[in-house]
């Protein structure tokens, strides 16, 4: 009897140490990587064969059992993981307890238009294109702001989502992202600040983010504007006009086009246009806000990047004959 037992005993701890030896050991799989769906709802054993049909080279009542020995069968969530070639059954059961789903990226860049915005959800990686082929206003029907023209209204930064998500789901998170920016620079906002609403703000920071990509411009280029506004005269910016034009924008900004009006061409009408014509960063967002304290009402691309302002229509005209015509 005392022979048998330990026999049984030694059965006991070679199977056991079997056993803690393969969830160590890496899986094989069909792939290099493999896609594993789990639904809510899914049993550990429907996991397991859920695994193995993903393509999991293993024994689906294998991996079960060890869901079940380990104790945390159901603590496993449902979601869309990647399982690459280093995955063992412990690192697996891991993976699926702690919900470390397999995620993908968007990156949305400061002065990008609602367009170009879509275009690059379009091509995103294992995103959901539901809002293909919708109008802009019905989308924002779906986002519940109707007769909000969408335009700006999207937070540039870079936005992680899950295999299969939605673009819809994207374009809330970038709205609300914007939501909380947009409130957070108006609160900062100076007291003699000309604008009177945050959506104002919202459409200066988006001229400030096409006008300049340079960081110590962009106050000084708010306070052009907030200077102009105080007293009535034309924003008259270029690429105010360049987003009214549209498509039938060639790359080339002739006089013509400065003189077709466009409900966005700031110098044919006063004030601010009707809409954003970008994505404004935070950047812009604050300097819309919190304009440098000037006199100056001009301001000339330089060439090296950064801008010459002037106070007075001769010193602009001289900065413009020195740094644009080269005399």
């Amino acid at each position: 009897m005392r022979r048998l037992l330990s026999i049984i005993l030694v059965v006991i701890l070679a199977v056991g140490g079997s056993g803690l030896w393969w969830t160590h050991q890496p899986l094989s799989l069909r792939t290099p990587v493999v896609d594993l769906s789990i639904e809510p709802g899914t049993s550990a054993r429907g996991v397991a064969q859920d695994a193995v049909d993903a393509g999991v080279l293993t024994s689906p009542h294998l991996l079960y059992w060890w869901f079940r020995l380990s104790g945390d069968s159901r603590r496993i969530r449902a979601g869309s993981y990647e399982l690459q070639g280093d995955v063992t059954p412990r690192s697996l059961l891991s993976k699926l307890v702690r919900g470390e789903e397999a995620l993908r990226a968007v990156t949305l860049v400061e002065g990008l238009t609602f367009k170009q915005f879509r275009q690059i959800l379009q091509k995103a990686e294992q995103l959901a294109p539901d809002t293909q082929g919708l109008a802009p206003d019905l989308i924002m029907q779906k986002l519940e702001r109707p007769g909000i023209a969408p335009e700006g209204r999207f937070y540039p930064d870079t936005y992680t989502y899950t295999k299969g998500s939605s673009d819809l789901a994207v374009l809330q998170r970038a709205l609300h992202a914007m939501d909380r920016h947009l409130d957070a620079a108006w609160q900062t906002r100076q007291s003699d600040n000309p604008l009177k609403t945050p959506e104002e703000l919202l459409i200066l920071a988006s001229i400030i983010e096409k006008e300049t990509g340079r960081a110590s411009d962009r106050a000084m280029i708010a306070s052009v504007f907030t200077n102009r506004l105080r007293i009535g005269m034309m924003l008259q910016t270029d690429p105010t006009v360049i987003y009214g034009l549209g498509d039938k924008f060639d790359g080339n900004l002739r006089r013509r086009d400065l003189l077709a009006d466009t409900p966005w061409n700031t110098y044919t009408r006063a004030g601010l246009p009707p809409t954003p014509i970008s994505m404004p960063g935070k950047a812009s967002l604050l300097a819309a806000a919190q304009p440098a304290k000037s006199r100056a009402l001009y301001f000339v691309a330089k060439g090296d990047g950064n801008s010459q302002f002037s106070e007075s229509l001769d010193a602009h005209n001289r900065a413009v004959s020195k740094y644009q015509l080269g005399r």
